[in-house]
Protein backbone atom coordinates (compact mmCIF):
# COMPACT_ATOMS: atom_id res chain seq x y z
CA UNK A 1 0.00 0.00 0.00
CA UNK A 2 1.37 3.49 -0.94
CA UNK A 3 0.77 7.13 0.97
CA UNK A 4 -1.58 8.10 -2.17
CA UNK A 5 -4.58 9.03 -1.86
CA UNK A 6 -7.53 6.35 -3.19
CA UNK A 7 -8.58 9.25 -5.50
CA UNK A 8 -4.83 10.20 -6.96
CA UNK A 9 -4.27 6.36 -7.69
CA UNK A 10 -7.73 6.35 -9.76
CA UNK A 11 -6.69 9.65 -11.26
CA UNK A 12 -3.23 7.91 -12.24
CA UNK A 13 -5.36 4.78 -13.60
CA UNK A 14 -7.69 6.85 -15.51
CA UNK A 15 -4.83 8.71 -17.20
CA UNK A 16 -2.39 5.10 -18.37
CA UNK A 17 -6.23 3.01 -18.42
CA UNK A 18 -8.38 5.25 -20.90
CA UNK A 19 -5.79 7.57 -22.56
CA UNK A 20 -8.79 7.26 -25.93
CA UNK A 21 -10.66 9.78 -23.67
CA UNK A 22 -8.27 12.36 -23.69
CA UNK A 23 -6.92 11.72 -27.20
CA UNK A 24 -11.00 12.51 -28.59
CA UNK A 25 -10.92 15.62 -26.29
CA UNK A 26 -12.83 14.22 -23.58
CA UNK A 27 -12.01 14.48 -20.05
CA UNK A 28 -12.58 12.58 -16.70
CA UNK A 29 -12.39 13.48 -13.23
CA UNK A 30 -12.49 11.89 -9.80
CA UNK A 31 -15.05 13.44 -8.05
CA UNK A 32 -15.19 10.80 -4.86
CA UNK A 33 -13.70 8.23 -3.72
CA UNK A 34 -13.95 6.70 0.03
CA UNK A 35 -11.82 3.55 0.74
CA UNK A 36 -14.54 2.94 4.02
CA UNK A 37 -17.24 2.85 1.73
CA UNK A 38 -16.22 1.39 -1.69
CA UNK A 39 -17.97 4.15 -3.22
CA UNK A 40 -16.32 6.14 -6.57
CA UNK A 41 -17.88 8.88 -8.72
CA UNK A 42 -15.85 9.50 -12.03
CA UNK A 43 -17.13 12.60 -14.49
CA UNK A 44 -16.85 12.34 -17.78
CA UNK A 45 -17.29 15.97 -20.01
CA UNK A 46 -15.54 17.60 -23.00
CA UNK A 47 -15.91 15.33 -25.93
CA UNK A 48 -17.56 12.93 -23.70
CA UNK A 49 -20.69 15.05 -23.29
CA UNK A 50 -23.39 13.99 -26.20
CA UNK A 51 -21.08 11.26 -27.43
CA UNK A 52 -22.96 8.18 -28.72
CA UNK A 53 -20.18 5.68 -27.12
CA UNK A 54 -19.52 7.48 -23.89
CA UNK A 55 -22.27 5.15 -22.28
CA UNK A 56 -19.93 1.94 -23.39
CA UNK A 57 -16.88 4.12 -21.62
CA UNK A 58 -18.56 4.66 -18.58
CA UNK A 59 -19.36 0.92 -18.51
CA UNK A 60 -15.55 0.09 -19.27
CA UNK A 61 -14.67 2.53 -16.27
CA UNK A 62 -17.51 0.50 -13.90
CA UNK A 63 -16.49 -2.67 -14.61
CA UNK A 64 -12.44 -1.88 -14.30
CA UNK A 65 -12.17 0.21 -11.79
CA UNK A 66 -13.66 -2.62 -9.41
CA UNK A 67 -11.91 -5.31 -11.07
CA UNK A 68 -8.86 -3.11 -10.35
CA UNK A 69 -9.06 -1.69 -7.13
CA UNK A 70 -9.48 -4.26 -4.21
CA UNK A 71 -11.46 -2.16 -2.45
CA UNK A 72 -13.80 -0.56 -4.80
CA UNK A 73 -16.94 -1.85 -4.92
CA UNK A 74 -19.59 0.59 -6.19
CA UNK A 75 -19.15 3.20 -9.22
CA UNK A 76 -20.72 5.71 -10.41
CA UNK A 77 -19.75 7.43 -13.97
CA UNK A 78 -21.78 10.85 -14.62
CA UNK A 79 -22.02 12.39 -18.40
CA UNK A 80 -23.25 15.04 -19.09
CA UNK A 81 -25.47 14.94 -21.87
CA UNK A 82 -24.89 18.03 -24.62
CA UNK A 83 -28.73 17.06 -25.45
CA UNK A 84 -27.45 16.50 -29.40
CA UNK A 85 -28.54 13.07 -31.04
CA UNK A 86 -27.91 11.87 -34.04
CA UNK A 87 -26.74 13.77 -37.05
CA UNK A 88 -24.69 16.35 -34.94
CA UNK A 89 -22.96 13.54 -33.06
CA UNK A 90 -21.28 12.03 -36.11
CA UNK A 91 -17.22 11.84 -36.62
CA UNK A 92 -16.36 10.63 -33.07
CA UNK A 93 -18.43 13.36 -31.45
CA UNK A 94 -16.67 16.36 -33.63
CA UNK A 95 -20.32 17.25 -34.68
CA UNK A 96 -21.13 17.89 -38.61
CA UNK A 97 -23.64 17.47 -40.66
CA UNK A 98 -24.49 14.27 -41.65
CA UNK A 99 -24.86 14.44 -45.78
CA UNK A 100 -26.29 12.02 -48.09
CA UNK A 101 -25.52 12.17 -51.89
CA UNK A 102 -27.63 11.00 -54.14
CA UNK A 103 -24.98 10.57 -57.01
CA UNK A 104 -22.21 8.18 -57.50
CA UNK A 105 -18.81 8.88 -56.36
CA UNK A 106 -17.40 7.28 -59.62
CA UNK A 107 -14.27 6.30 -58.03
CA UNK A 108 -14.36 2.59 -58.47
Amino acid sequence: MTDESLVERIEMWMTGQMPIIQMHGGTSVVREANPDTGEVVVELGGGCSGCGVSNITAENIRRDLIMDFEEVTDVTVRVPSSGDQGASTVEGGRGGELKYETDAANHF
